[in-house]
């Protein structure tokens, strides 16, 4: 299945915003995402996803915290690294499960809006979101859907479809029908965001994403994006050029 998703890259994931993927690296983002998805899929989402609770510590008051948002049928699992190293710096930490799966991308709004408030009454200080995939459009939607009432010090994603994505014309579910390129609702989401701008973001990408291509519909107009190549679509998310300059982000927010 991953191998098929490679070869589609190859044929049609080429973009403006990056350069076509060599056959070197296809193969590599190609073993590396498959440890991934083992390690993602089979193993800390469905049995460890409770493994590293939420960090609400009182120590981490004063200090900037971040709460952190999966993609397309995930769960907080896919966060634990993520979460450890947060704890470890002492940054409170709240990751997300967004329920129902297969529910509208904007009814997701609540449960971020919930997570935001906890980290920010801790913290006293807005906070930083960290988001994967289609995680990224669900913070989109929660930050239309509060209309500016909450304040974040950073919108962060890795491999979101801010332009949907060609794979999604294969989704019989309403959130993946909505990740389609160009679809009707991310058009209103970016219009949306004219009458009430993002906060300052920055988004990921690579030019081996294999769920979010072409490339380019993974950046943002107004972001900061940054491109990693050679990156298959979880494991961008555990680059440690990623994780190293998210982590130094939310020590100086």
């Amino acid at each position: 299945m991953l191998a098929i998703e490679f070869v589609i890259v190859s044929r049609v994931g080429n973009s403006h915003a990056a350069p076509p993927p060599s056959v070197g690296q296809l193969a590599g983002a190609w073993l590396s995402e498959t440890a991934h998805f083992f390690q993602t899929f089979c193993w800390r989402q469905p049995f460890r996803w409770r493994r590293v609770p939420d960090h609400l510590d009182p120590a981490c008051a004063g200090r900037t915290g971040v709460v952190l948002v999966h993609g397309f049928m995930c769960n907080r699992g896919f966060w634990n690294a993520w979460m450890q190293d947060l704890r470890d710096g002492g940054h409170a930490c709240a990751a997300v499960n967004l329920e129902p799966v297969f529910a509208s991308i904007t009814e997701y709004a609540a449960t971020i809006d919930e997570a935001v408030d906890r980290i920010s009454r801790l913290t006293g200080r807005p906070p930083v979101l960290v988001c994967h995939s289609m995680g990224g459009l669900a913070a989109r939607a929660w930050w239309r859907t509060v209309g500016g009432r909450r304040r974040i010090a950073h919108l962060v994603t890795i491999g979101t479809p801010h332009g949907g994505t060609w794979l999604a014309r294969f989704s019989r579910r309403i959130n993946g029908r909505q990740m389609q390129l160009d679809s009707q609702w991310v058009r209103q989401l970016a219009l949306d965001e004219e009458r009430l701008p993002l906060p300052a973001t920055t988004c990921w990408f690579s030019n081996c994403d294999n769920v979010v291509f072409p490339a380019s519909t993974a950046t943002l107009a107004t972001a900061d994006n940054r491109f990693v190549p050679g990156q298959a679509h979880v494991a961008l998310a555990f680059h440690p050029e990623v994780r190293q300059a998210c982590l130094e982000l939310i020590a100086r927010s």
